[in-house]
């Protein structure tokens, strides 16, 4: 393995680790789901995409390499929609958003029986 190859392994490692880290920082320091949720699934999936490139450039094949991309995109396109579903199951179940939370969007607007928004309009800041 070459000097290069092996700095830019431990780089991509290191960095990776360092995003694992901080996700899991903020899974104990953030105050309710919501937040919790979106510190984790933001950094923990480019920590882990980091450590999947590290292992592809380690090994140095085009095979691993392959299957490394294929993880790292697999895990880019799960993570959100995962944290997505486990949010809204945990708003809609009725877990306690922090008092520092300034807006609550969907309060009095969701229909918990069919499952509807009510009162949306096309303007996004809601003037009209």
């Amino acid at each position: 393995m070459t000097l290069f190859r092996l700095i830019l392994a431990l780089v991509l490692a290191a960095g990776g680790c360092l995003f694992m880290l901080l996700a899991a920082v903020g899974l104990v320091r953030m105050p309710d789901v919501l937040t919790r949720m979106h510190a984790s699934s933001k950094a923990a999936t480019l920590g882990a995409a980091l450590v999947v490139a590290a292992v592809a450039v380690t090994m140095w094949d085009w095979a691993i390499a392959l299957r490394a991309t294929l993880v790292s995109l697999f895990l880019l396109i799960t993570a959100p929609v995962a944290a997505h579903a486990i949010a809204r199951a945990s708003y809609l179940a009725g877990v306690p958003l922090a008092e520092e939370t300034v807006m609550d969007e969907l309060a009095g607007r969701y229909d918990q029986d069919t499952h509807e928004l009510s009162g949306t309009s096309a303007d996004p800041t809601g003037a009209g």
